[in-house]
């Protein structure tokens, strides 16, 4: 008698575990199969999505330029990008400054900050015009004739540490207080945050 419950038992918890099972697989399937909101249209945005996100050993930025020119449409989505890019990187090395400065318990903390920050956008000036062209896509719109292009860059993470560097090591009063190996390290830390 006690084998038949111990069965009994067995074959009603499997069955509990399967049923559970099957609605789970059910209502994924429902999920996926839902359709889009009354009213909504998906949108595909060229050169845009995950393969074209910044990570921790490239920055890249996307934009869209619309005009009646089609060179002038390409110039407006350049620009976008670049000036999207630019505030991106600033962003991010305005983190590893205050990371790096923090860590060397620099005396003149602000200084040294204030002077990082200007150095950084100098580097930045110069190095976007070194950015590369990753995709772009050229479209004409039907209803009003204008041309649009999307197009995305990306600029090496280490080119623009490089670059960091060579003008830091060149600033006579930074370079009392510039480590290269702890603001790499800074740096890699922040662009690894990226990367996640």
């Amino acid at each position: 008698m006690r084998t038949t419950a111990t069965q009994t038992l067995t074959v009603l918890m499997t069955a509990v575990l399967l049923s559970g099972a099957f609605t789970a697989c059910k209502s994924k399937k429902k999920i996926a199969a839902e359709k889009q909101p009354s009213g909504e249209t998906e949108i595909n945005v060229l050169c845009s999505g995950p393969e074209y996100f910044t990570d921790n050993k490239v920055f890249r930025a996307n934009a869209l330029g619309e005009s009646m020119d089609q060179a002038t449409a390409k110039k407006k989505a350049l620009a976008n990008a670049r000036a999207q890019m630019a505030s991106d990187i600033n962003t991010q090395l305005k983190g590893v400054i205050d990371n790096y400065v923090n860590s060397r318990e620099v005396n003149n903390v602000e200084e040294v900050v204030e002077r990082f920050e200007g150095l950084t956008r100098e580097v930045v000036d110069q190095k976007l015009t070194g950015v590369r062209t990753i995709c772009e896509k050229q479209v004409t719109v039907n209803a009003t004739g204008n041309f649009k292009t999307y197009i995305a860059i990306e600029l090496s993470a280490q080119d623009l540490l490089a670059a960091y560097n060579e003008r830091l090591s060149k600033d006579d009063r930074l370079k009392v207080d510039y480590d290269y190996e702890k603001f790499k390290e800074t740096f890699d830390k922040e662009m690894e945050k990226l990367g996640k």
